[in-house]
């Protein structure tokens, strides 16, 4: 069977996994700088999904290590089914939030600084930008063990 890069248990879907990891941290912490985005709905809601991606994301991180390093691969059909579930689950979810982030903190910017200030309402959009790069990983890796789910 050929080995599809950025399939499960390859070093590029290891390399997806932790960038999906390090972009939905980044994305938190961008956004829990100040704790005025309680306030706003679409903000919790994008703490709440990156607070899934990230350990998401580190656990296929540890199963591709494994399979990786003991070059023992993990291609299951149910095992994978389920992986591709969670990362279209999760994929979705993601966009959702930070495209809801983007356009709440959008609005923000142009109410003139009322709601938020102009260095607040920039990391939001930062925030916002991890989130979408980290939901483009999300998607690749998904697609790609897609790819890999009728040949198993």
């Amino acid at each position: 069977m050929d080995e599809f890069p950025g399939a499960l248990g390859t070093r590029a879907s290891l390399a997806l996994r932790f960038g999906q990891a390090i972009f939905a941290g980044a994305s938190l912490l961008f956004m829990c700088f100040d704790i005025q985005f309680y306030s706003y709905t679409a903000f919790c809601f994008l703490v709440t999904i990156m607070g899934l991606v990230i350990p998401w994301s580190l656990t296929l991180a540890v199963a591709d290590a494994f399979s990786v390093f003991v070059k023992r691969p993990t291609l299951q059909p149910g095992l994978l089914s389920i992986i591709i579930i969670g990362d279209w689950v999760l994929s979705f979810l993601s966009l959702a939030a930070s495209s809801s982030t983007a356009s709440v903190s959008n609005l923000l910017m142009k109410s003139d600084g009322s709601f938020c200030s102009t260095k607040l309402c920039t990391r939001y959009q930062l925030s916002a930008a991890m989130a979408f790069l980290s939901w483009f990983l999300s998607l690749a890796s998904s697609l790609f063990n897609l790819w890999l789910l009728p040949t198993s």
